[in-house]
Protein backbone atom coordinates (compact mmCIF):
# COMPACT_ATOMS: atom_id res chain seq x y z
CA UNK A 1 0.00 0.00 0.00
CA UNK A 2 2.33 2.68 1.34
CA UNK A 3 5.35 1.62 -1.62
CA UNK A 4 3.57 3.71 -4.29
CA UNK A 5 3.18 6.82 -2.52
CA UNK A 6 6.93 6.84 -1.87
CA UNK A 7 10.05 8.33 -4.04
CA UNK A 8 12.44 5.44 -5.64
CA UNK A 9 15.22 7.02 -3.15
CA UNK A 10 12.40 6.02 0.47
CA UNK A 11 11.19 2.99 -1.24
CA UNK A 12 14.73 1.54 -1.64
CA UNK A 13 15.04 3.23 2.21
CA UNK A 14 12.31 1.04 3.46
CA UNK A 15 12.97 -2.18 1.63
CA UNK A 16 16.30 -2.07 3.18
CA UNK A 17 15.62 -1.08 6.06
CA UNK A 18 12.87 -4.17 6.66
CA UNK A 19 15.05 -6.30 5.82
CA UNK A 20 17.45 -4.92 8.04
CA UNK A 21 14.78 -5.18 11.63
CA UNK A 22 13.88 -8.39 9.97
CA UNK A 23 17.90 -9.69 11.51
CA UNK A 24 18.59 -6.86 13.87
CA UNK A 25 15.28 -6.00 15.91
CA UNK A 26 17.58 -4.44 18.70
CA UNK A 27 16.30 -1.60 20.58
CA UNK A 28 18.95 0.71 19.25
CA UNK A 29 18.50 -0.01 15.67
CA UNK A 30 14.34 -0.41 15.97
CA UNK A 31 14.39 3.15 17.44
CA UNK A 32 16.63 4.89 15.16
CA UNK A 33 14.69 3.51 11.93
CA UNK A 34 11.46 4.83 13.32
CA UNK A 35 12.33 8.46 14.19
CA UNK A 36 14.78 8.12 11.05
CA UNK A 37 11.57 7.72 9.19
CA UNK A 38 10.59 10.82 9.13
CA UNK A 39 13.72 11.44 6.23
CA UNK A 40 11.68 9.39 4.07
CA UNK A 41 7.86 9.87 4.15
CA UNK A 42 5.81 13.37 5.21
CA UNK A 43 3.14 13.84 7.43
CA UNK A 44 0.95 13.96 4.52
CA UNK A 45 -2.82 12.40 4.42
CA UNK A 46 -2.19 8.60 3.51
CA UNK A 47 -5.74 8.97 1.62
CA UNK A 48 -6.58 5.32 1.40
CA UNK A 49 -8.36 4.06 -1.64
CA UNK A 50 -11.86 2.44 0.13
CA UNK A 51 -10.15 -1.14 -0.88
CA UNK A 52 -6.80 -0.54 0.75
CA UNK A 53 -8.96 0.13 4.03
CA UNK A 54 -11.32 -2.95 3.36
CA UNK A 55 -8.42 -4.82 3.10
CA UNK A 56 -6.88 -3.76 6.34
CA UNK A 57 -10.17 -3.99 8.07
CA UNK A 58 -10.33 -7.67 7.27
CA UNK A 59 -7.00 -8.30 7.88
CA UNK A 60 -7.08 -6.34 11.12
CA UNK A 61 -10.37 -7.38 12.65
CA UNK A 62 -11.45 -3.24 11.43
CA UNK A 63 -8.66 -1.63 11.57
CA UNK A 64 -9.36 1.68 9.66
CA UNK A 65 -6.36 3.84 8.11
CA UNK A 66 -8.55 6.48 6.83
CA UNK A 67 -6.87 9.13 9.15
CA UNK A 68 -3.36 7.93 9.22
CA UNK A 69 -0.29 9.94 7.69
CA UNK A 70 2.15 8.23 4.95
CA UNK A 71 4.31 8.09 7.70
CA UNK A 72 2.65 6.59 10.13
CA UNK A 73 2.19 4.29 7.85
CA UNK A 74 5.83 3.59 7.13
CA UNK A 75 6.38 2.91 10.69
CA UNK A 76 4.05 0.29 11.14
CA UNK A 77 5.13 -1.00 8.84
CA UNK A 78 8.72 -0.84 10.34
CA UNK A 79 7.05 -2.21 13.13
CA UNK A 80 5.94 -5.32 11.04
CA UNK A 81 8.78 -6.14 9.78
CA UNK A 82 10.58 -7.13 13.33
CA UNK A 83 11.38 -10.75 13.02
CA UNK A 84 10.55 -11.61 16.70
CA UNK A 85 6.76 -10.35 16.62
CA UNK A 86 5.44 -13.43 18.63
CA UNK A 87 8.46 -13.45 20.55
CA UNK A 88 9.35 -11.50 24.10
CA UNK A 89 12.03 -9.64 21.89
CA UNK A 90 9.12 -7.26 20.65
CA UNK A 91 8.13 -6.42 24.43
CA UNK A 92 11.18 -4.65 25.03
CA UNK A 93 12.15 -2.60 21.73
CA UNK A 94 8.54 -1.21 21.64
CA UNK A 95 8.63 -0.60 25.51
CA UNK A 96 11.76 1.55 24.80
CA UNK A 97 10.34 3.12 21.88
CA UNK A 98 7.45 4.31 23.59
CA UNK A 99 9.74 5.79 26.35
CA UNK A 100 11.75 7.93 24.09
CA UNK A 101 9.07 8.67 20.69
CA UNK A 102 7.39 12.19 19.75
CA UNK A 103 3.95 12.47 19.34
CA UNK A 104 4.08 11.30 15.85
CA UNK A 105 6.21 8.14 16.57
CA UNK A 106 3.73 7.68 19.43
CA UNK A 107 0.41 7.82 17.25
CA UNK A 108 2.11 5.35 15.10
CA UNK A 109 2.77 2.78 17.63
CA UNK A 110 -0.17 2.95 18.87
CA UNK A 111 -2.01 2.56 15.58
CA UNK A 112 0.44 -0.70 15.12
CA UNK A 113 -0.86 -2.68 18.54
CA UNK A 114 -3.75 -4.21 16.56
CA UNK A 115 -1.60 -5.69 13.97
CA UNK A 116 0.69 -7.77 16.75
CA UNK A 117 0.33 -11.12 17.63
CA UNK A 118 -1.16 -11.42 21.19
CA UNK A 119 -1.57 -8.00 21.02
CA UNK A 120 -3.05 -7.96 25.17
CA UNK A 121 0.48 -8.19 25.77
CA UNK A 122 -0.06 -4.34 25.23
CA UNK A 123 -2.87 -3.83 27.30
CA UNK A 124 -0.85 -1.64 29.82
CA UNK A 125 1.13 0.62 27.28
CA UNK A 126 -2.30 1.08 25.76
CA UNK A 127 -3.89 2.27 28.75
CA UNK A 128 -1.02 5.01 28.99
CA UNK A 129 -2.31 5.98 25.48
CA UNK A 130 -5.82 6.68 26.30
CA UNK A 131 -4.22 8.67 29.44
CA UNK A 132 -1.82 11.11 27.05
CA UNK A 133 -3.00 14.68 27.58
CA UNK A 134 -2.22 14.83 23.59
CA UNK A 135 -5.46 14.20 22.01
CA UNK A 136 -3.38 13.12 19.11
CA UNK A 137 -1.81 10.17 20.93
CA UNK A 138 -5.54 9.56 23.10
CA UNK A 139 -7.24 9.04 19.49
CA UNK A 140 -4.19 6.88 17.75
CA UNK A 141 -5.02 5.03 21.08
CA UNK A 142 -8.69 4.51 21.08
CA UNK A 143 -10.46 5.42 17.84
CA UNK A 144 -10.89 3.74 14.47
CA UNK A 145 -8.94 0.01 16.02
CA UNK A 146 -10.47 -3.06 17.19
CA UNK A 147 -7.75 -2.75 20.50
CA UNK A 148 -9.49 -1.28 23.04
CA UNK A 149 -12.96 -3.40 22.74
CA UNK A 150 -10.42 -6.81 22.07
CA UNK A 151 -8.07 -6.18 24.80
CA UNK A 152 -8.92 -3.87 27.85
CA UNK A 153 -10.79 -5.17 30.50
CA UNK A 154 -13.78 -3.66 31.72
CA UNK A 155 -12.42 -0.92 33.81
CA UNK A 156 -10.23 0.35 31.42
CA UNK A 157 -12.64 0.37 28.44
CA UNK A 158 -14.82 2.24 30.33
CA UNK A 159 -12.38 4.59 31.75
CA UNK A 160 -11.50 5.20 27.55
CA UNK A 161 -14.95 6.15 26.64
CA UNK A 162 -15.16 8.60 29.82
CA UNK A 163 -11.76 9.78 28.11
CA UNK A 164 -13.00 10.41 25.40
CA UNK A 165 -16.07 12.14 26.37
CA UNK A 166 -14.11 14.29 28.73
CA UNK A 167 -11.54 16.12 25.76
CA UNK A 168 -14.51 15.97 23.54
CA UNK A 169 -12.50 13.29 21.46
CA UNK A 170 -14.92 11.28 19.03
CA UNK A 171 -17.04 8.55 21.00
CA UNK A 172 -18.57 6.77 17.98
CA UNK A 173 -15.35 6.15 16.51
CA UNK A 174 -14.29 3.66 19.56
CA UNK A 175 -14.47 0.24 18.10
CA UNK A 176 -17.28 -2.26 20.02
CA UNK A 177 -18.99 0.25 22.08
CA UNK A 178 -22.26 -1.13 21.41
CA UNK A 179 -20.70 -4.59 22.64
CA UNK A 180 -18.93 -3.60 25.62
CA UNK A 181 -21.18 -0.63 26.96
CA UNK A 182 -22.69 -1.50 29.98
CA UNK A 183 -24.54 -0.29 33.54
CA UNK A 184 -21.54 1.42 34.77
CA UNK A 185 -20.57 3.10 31.50
CA UNK A 186 -24.08 4.74 31.68
CA UNK A 187 -23.49 5.53 35.29
CA UNK A 188 -20.45 7.05 34.93
CA UNK A 189 -21.46 9.30 31.87
CA UNK A 190 -25.13 10.13 34.09
CA UNK A 191 -22.78 11.52 36.37
CA UNK A 192 -20.20 13.40 34.37
CA UNK A 193 -23.57 14.78 32.86
CA UNK A 194 -24.58 16.02 36.23
CA UNK A 195 -21.32 17.44 36.87
CA UNK A 196 -21.26 19.33 34.06
CA UNK A 197 -24.65 20.90 34.65
CA UNK A 198 -23.89 22.05 37.80
CA UNK A 199 -21.33 24.16 36.92
CA UNK A 200 -23.39 25.14 34.18
CA UNK A 201 -21.07 23.76 31.24
CA UNK A 202 -22.52 22.14 28.40
CA UNK A 203 -22.46 18.21 28.40
CA UNK A 204 -20.49 16.13 26.06
CA UNK A 205 -21.98 16.01 22.54
CA UNK A 206 -21.45 12.53 22.33
CA UNK A 207 -22.66 11.86 25.35
CA UNK A 208 -26.13 9.52 24.38
CA UNK A 209 -23.17 6.95 22.67
CA UNK A 210 -22.09 6.20 26.50
CA UNK A 211 -25.40 5.42 27.79
CA UNK A 212 -27.63 3.44 25.15
CA UNK A 213 -30.14 1.30 26.50
CA UNK A 214 -29.58 1.57 30.46
CA UNK A 215 -29.62 4.33 33.08
CA UNK A 216 -33.38 3.99 33.84
CA UNK A 217 -35.78 6.96 34.74
CA UNK A 218 -32.36 8.55 35.23
CA UNK A 219 -30.81 8.49 31.98
CA UNK A 220 -34.16 9.53 30.06
CA UNK A 221 -34.53 12.23 32.31
CA UNK A 222 -30.98 13.48 30.85
CA UNK A 223 -31.38 12.79 27.35
CA UNK A 224 -34.89 14.56 27.63
CA UNK A 225 -32.90 17.09 28.60
CA UNK A 226 -30.40 17.17 25.96
CA UNK A 227 -32.85 16.99 23.40
CA UNK A 228 -34.98 20.05 24.18
CA UNK A 229 -32.50 22.30 25.18
CA UNK A 230 -28.79 21.23 24.29
CA UNK A 231 -26.63 24.26 22.94
CA UNK A 232 -25.12 21.64 20.10
CA UNK A 233 -27.96 20.97 17.10
CA UNK A 234 -25.73 17.48 17.36
CA UNK A 235 -26.16 16.82 20.71
CA UNK A 236 -29.97 17.60 20.47
CA UNK A 237 -30.61 15.04 17.38
CA UNK A 238 -28.45 12.18 19.38
CA UNK A 239 -30.70 12.75 22.41
CA UNK A 240 -33.49 12.28 20.61
CA UNK A 241 -32.84 9.68 18.58
CA UNK A 242 -31.81 7.59 21.36
CA UNK A 243 -34.94 8.48 23.37
CA UNK A 244 -37.00 7.00 20.51
CA UNK A 245 -35.09 3.92 20.51
CA UNK A 246 -35.67 3.54 24.07
CA UNK A 247 -39.45 4.68 24.10
CA UNK A 248 -39.57 1.83 20.48
CA UNK A 249 -37.25 -1.19 22.82
CA UNK A 250 -39.76 -0.22 26.26
CA UNK A 251 -36.81 1.76 28.22
CA UNK A 252 -38.16 4.13 30.86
Amino acid sequence: MIETRLTPPARAWLAATIAELARDGSPETFGARLSGASRHARRTPLSPSDAERAALRAAADGLDCERWTLLEAVRVRLVLARGDLAGDGVVAALEAAFRFADEGELCALYRSLALLPRPERFAWRAGEGCRSNMRTVFEATACDTPYPARCFDDLAFRQCVMKALFVGAPVARIQGLSRRRDAELCRMALDLADERKSAGRPLPIELALAIGMEGGARATATLEEEAAHAADPGARAAAAALLAQRRSAGVR
